[in-house]
Formats: structure tokens, C-alpha cells, sequence
């Protein structure tokens, strides 16, 4: 199994609830296991216009191999209505690959370590509330780039996230952290073209 860290945002529709619904999606899929989720966040827009939006990171152990979690990733983005009439567009989800074990990858399409991920606030700040120790791959330490994303406008959304915690997501009752290996991957496959709520078969 390899450890990966997803970062998934939303500014289109009822972002809330899109992550939320994406969060229980991942965990219903094939060789997936939720491990941690941050915090709900929201964050200026960089490079992008339209409204605020709001972010979470999620830790995986996934069977996967690269590839097929890229092509998840995608799926589920088409899934939830996402569409890219232009570069960074407003969007209904995005969910990017930003760590995927201590795989450092460079291909036209996919760059791992995520290229903008020690640059942006929104995906470094909820990355490193779950996983504060942790070691970016060719980088260094996760929260030494802290500093350099301060002045970036991004607040911890103080009311319910919304998301489900890790222990409804695998049929426990009472898992209430949003930290520990507790939501493991059911069967289950992402389909169809909607607007998402929350169906993922």
C-alpha cells in the first residue's frame, strides 16, 4: 500500500457539500482507504477567479498505482460537474495529487510532488494539520514553508464541516476524529456525468 495526499477544493455550486460527497466517494472505492482528513478550510482564490473556496486535504493508503488514482481523481472532478472552459476556471472540484509515497514524478501531465504545493496555503496549511512531522520529497519539511504562504488569506471554517467523520465513513458509530485508519475502501465505482450528491454508483 502507498501512502498519497489529496488535496480537493470547490468555489462553484455548494462546495461544502461537494466535498463532502467526494470524501465518501473516495472512501466507497476499490484499494482505498481514508486515512485522515483536515480540517474544512476557506481560502482567496490564486490565480483564479470567482468566489472564495473551500479546501480539505485527505491521507490515503491506496493500492492504486499512480495512474489509476489520477484517473479517479478525474472521474470523480467529471462526476461533480467539473468542467475547464480556461486555465484555472472556477470549478466545482478539483482534487489534485500532492504527494504519492516518496515517488518524485515529471511527466507532461502529472508532477509529483504536486509543482505548487510548497507555494500554496491551501493546500500546505490542512496538509500539514494532519501530518505535522512530515517530510515533502525533495523539498524538506512541510511546515518549514509555512512562512512563506502566511500573507495568503485562508481561515478554518469554525462551523460543522460537513464531512462525515472517518468513523461513519466505514460503518463505525461514534468516530468522531478525523484522524486514524478507520474509513476502509468499499466496493464501489464512480459513474455517470451529474451533479454529484453524494452518489457514486
Amino acid at each position: 500500500m502507498t501512502v498519497a495526499y489529496l488535496g480537493l477544493g470547490a468555489n462553484l455550486g455548494d462546495a461544502r457539500q461537494t466535498l463532502k460527497d467526494a470524501v465518501v466517494c473516495l472512501a466507497q472505492q476499490h484499494a482505498i482507504t481514508v486515512v485522515a482528513k483536515s480540517s474544512l478550510y476557506r481560502t482567496a482564490p490564486i490565480d483564479a477567479g470567482g468566489d472564495d473556496f473551500f479546501n480539505l486535504v485527505v491521507k490515503l493508503e491506496t493500492a492504486l498505482p499512480v495512474r489509476h488514482l489520477l484517473a479517479l481523481c478525474h472521474k470523480l472532478e467529471h462526476h461533480f460537474g467539473r468542467e475547464r472552459p480556461y486555465r484555472n476556471a472556477p470549478r466545482t472540484l478539483d482534487i489534485d495529487i500532492l504527494l504519492y509515497g516518496e515517488h518524485c514524478i515529471d511527466e507532461p501531465d502529472l508532477t509529483v510532488p504536486h509543482p505548487r504545493l510548497t507555494g500554496r496555503a491551501f493546500a500546505l496549511v490542512p496538509l500539514v494539520e494532519i501530518e505535522p512531522s512530515l517530510v515533502i520529497p525533495r523539498h524538506g519539511r512541510a511546515q518549514d514553508f509555512l512562512e512563506a504562504v502566511a500573507s495568503q488569506r485562508i481561515e478554518k471554517v469554525k462551523a460543522a464541516c460537513l464531512c462525515p467523520s472517518l468513523g461513519t465513513l466505514s460503518g463505525h458509530q461514534g468516530g468522531n476524529q478525523d484522524t486514524g485508519a478507520v474509513a476502509h475502501g468499499k466496493p464501489g465505482a464512480v459513474s455517470g456525468t451529474g451533479s454529484g450528491k453524494g452518489s457514486c454508483s
